[in-house]
């Protein structure tokens, strides 16, 4: 009988796949010259909601994580959490990680926990997979301005409106993927029409207020501006992204479209004429342009 191929099981919470957890998944990718397949080992819920009822707001959706994932060629397990929480250090490794995802190699970063109440660290987790067999690779941490890059810092960093921070961390721009929804139209009334989006309620919210961005339509990337909070200029009291695809002109109702955010420019405002607010929107579409067209000649 033929047996299983052996993996390189890549360990870590993978809420973001920031550039920290894109440097434990390329240990595991850097293994398929032993012969192992790479696997990015997933939770079904955050672990923090399986042990305190509440997780942290989402920096990415999970249809988008495993795009990702599969782009970057891993496959993936996805394991019920609850089901593993109260193993300890030994059975975590010996009949998870060694036994039904058979790992020949595992991968982790440096502050990387496992077993019930987070009993084990890396050197545990050497000793273990050495007496089960397997290799361990330890990534290190990824820096960014001094301080390693967590998911934390990103939603700080994204609550507090500096996608640039944000982005920097992340190795990408900061992207959610929503159905669109209709509107007020007043924006298409105004030579600007936008599509309205609603922000799941597990979701990261940025910092309200407008940014640059881009939007991806019929796999075109377009320049853009998004504002997100509640348009106080109509006295809305529904949060949402309202984005205008600079030189679109089409019906996106009920398409899932892609948003990215690479700058805050201002904060929300309350307009006295619709004069005025359509004056603004002229000159954060030019603002907009000219972040869009800085970053592809910066590479951001």
């Amino acid at each position: 009988m033929k047996q299983p191929q052996r993996t390189a099981v890549a360990l870590g919470s993978f809420d973001g796949l920031h550039k920290g957890h894109l440097a434990v998944i390329a240990c595991a990718l850097a293994c398929r010259e032993r012969g192992l397949i790479p696997v990015v080992l997933l939770f079904d819920r955050h672990p923090l909601q399986v042990l305190t009822g509440q997780a942290p707001p989402a920096l990415l959706q999970t249809e988008l994580r495993d795009e990702m994932l599969r782009a970057l060629g891993a496959q993936t397990r996805v394991i019920p959490f609850a089901q593993i929480k109260d193993l300890s250090c030994e059975a975590f490794v010996r009949d998870v990680l060694c036994g039904q995802l058979q790992a020949g190699a595992v991968c982790c970063g440096e502050n990387y926990r496992f077993g019930r109440g987070n009993a084990g660290d890396t050197a545990a987790l050497q000793a273990l997979c050495e007496a089960n067999g397997a290799t361990l690779s330890v990534a290190a941490s990824v820096l960014q301005d001094g301080q390693p890059v967590s998911s934390t810092r990103i939603r700080d960093a994204i609550r507090a409106g500096d996608l640039p921070a944000a982005n920097a961390m992340l190795g990408r721009a900061f992207n959610y993927r929503l159905e669109v929804v209709h509107g007020s139209k007043r924006g298409r009334l105004m030579g600007a029409p936008t599509i309205n989006q609603h922000f799941p309620a597990d979701f990261v919210i940025p910092r309200r207020g407008v940014y640059a961005s881009t939007a991806i339509a019929g796999g075109v990337e377009y320049p853009a501006v998004t504002n997100i909070g509640l348009r106080p200029s109509f006295e809305s009291d529904d949060l949402r992204s309202e984005t205008n695809l600079l030189g679109f002109d089409g019906d996106l109702y009920g398409q899932e479209i892609e948003v990215r955010l690479f700058a805050y420019l201002r904060e929300e405002t309350k307009f006295a004429s619709m004069a005025a607010l359509g004056a603004q929107i002229r000159a954060d579409a030019a603002r907009s342009l000219e972040v869009f067209e800085k970053r592809g000649t910066d590479h951001v």
